[in-house]
């Protein structure tokens, strides 16, 4: 049995939720309108402020279908009412970050400052010059935006400098010793 797919979802106040005959599900909140395209074989029920995902057999296809199904629209529910952030840390000598319009300029060591335009949908906040805050409704493009900004100098096991996530523990290891 699926722990998380036969869990009931519950819909907050002020969110709409459509369910198409095709399982197109298309779901709006305050902060925006998100839709996914759930799997045909997976069926979702939506009585009044409840939606439950159920699965037609125990295979194995169908049960690995089941809690992603519920997840998805989980998300997208989460998405549209608080939405989702990814706090970055830049740690190093130098390493610093700009906001100039829709760009993100980061310096990161490097011979130029790296220029990264914001996608649709997310943005893009800078409190200080060593953080960075992503923000958006849907936690699949600011998972991978953030993603994207670590790839550009990611940590490095010696002295811990390059784009962290904010909490990120970053395995240290011992340098060379002198005899």
């Amino acid at each position: 049995m699926s722990r998380i797919g036969v869990k009931p979802i519950e819909v907050p106040q002020g969110v709409d939720i459509n369910i198409d005959d095709k399982n197109f599900v298309t779901v709006k909140g305050p902060l925006g309108t998100l839709s996914e395209q759930i799997h045909q074989d997976i069926e979702i029920k939506k009585e009044d402020k409840i939606v439950t995902v159920v699965r037609p057999t125990e295979n194995k296809k169908h049960k690995s279908l089941h809690g992603l199904s519920r997840s998805l629209i989980s998300n997208m529910i989460q998405g549209v009412t608080k939405g989702y952030e990814k706090k970055l840390e830049l740690v190093g000598v130098g390493y610093r970050a700009n906001k100039q319009g829709k760009k993100l300029v980061l310096t990161l060591g490097y011979s130029h400052p790296i220029e990264m335009v914001d996608p649709d949908g997310i943005t893009v906040e800078v409190p200080s010059q060593t953080e960075v805050i992503v923000k958006g409704i849907d936690k699949q493009k600011v998972g991978n935006y953030a993603a994207k900004i670590r790839e550009k100098r990611k940590p490095e096991p010696y002295k811990g400098k390059g784009v962290k996530y904010a909490g990120e523990v970053i395995r240290r290891k011992e340098g060379k010793t002198g005899k």
